[in-house]
């Protein structure tokens, strides 16, 4: 049997290109570096607070700084698995990691009362100035999440944007909060925690299209 020659199989071949395989552990790489660029960055900026590693620090302030690194790492850990979905592909330690973080405002809220609460924030000038920083230090690791996802094929994009967000802004809040030395309840449970509320929001509807495929 003579067959008659088609080259849309051979056409179509010729466009083809080797595609670098996506890493885990490559991202895990570019989050962590971009994190220590933003601590790196806050020392530039405004100084890391000395009172560290001086013994001035309260426990509050590294629970609340400890709970932010920790839910900016599972929230970033489930972006970069997004990037890659397979089956069996959960995200339940950043579900619940981003819940954790309501038991700080709920403290606040607790010790000082709804009236204490109104009347602290509303005094605490810089309260809104760690806010905005926390939020705006958190745009490198958002940039970082940003351009892995586009190098993948994420099925969720509400649901990517969204932990692009929590993860951008724990983890922009996690830096500023060691150049912040106010380490009262009222000030870490609410405006370190108020970024990533913020951050969530914005990666929910701005992300989404960025790294549409």
């Amino acid at each position: 049997m003579n067959r008659v020659p088609n080259s849309l199989i051979d056409d179509l071949a010729g466009d083809l290109a080797p595609v670098k395989p996506i890493r885990l552990t490559h991202g895990i790489a570019l989050v962590a570096l971009s994190a220590v660029a933003t601590v790196v960055l806050v020392e530039l900026l405004d100084g890391l607070w000395h009172g560290i590693v001086s013994g001035q620090a309260s426990g509050v302030f590294f629970i609340a700084n400890g709970m932010l690194g920790m839910v900016g790492a599972a929230a970033a850990l489930a972006v970069l698995r997004m990037a890659s979905p397979r089956v069996g592909n959960t995200h339940d330690g950043a579900r619940w990691s981003s819940a954790m973080l309501a038991l700080l405002p709920l403290t606040a809220l607790l010790m000082l009362g709804a009236g204490g609460l109104v009347s602290a924030l509303s005094h605490d000038a810089y309260g809104l100035d760690c806010f905005l920083a926390g939020a705006a230090f958190g745009l490198v690791t958002a940039t970082t999440l940003v351009l892995w996802l586009r190098r993948g094929a994420p099925v969720s994009l509400n649901a990517a944007g969204t932990y692009t967000g929590i993860a951008a802004g724990a983890i922009g809040s996690f830096a500023y909060g060691l150049a912040c030395p106010i380490d009262t309840i009222d000030h870490l449970g609410m405006w370190h925690i108020a970024p990533v509320g913020l951050m969530a929001l914005v990666g929910r509807f701005a992300i989404p299209p960025l790294v549409r495929w």
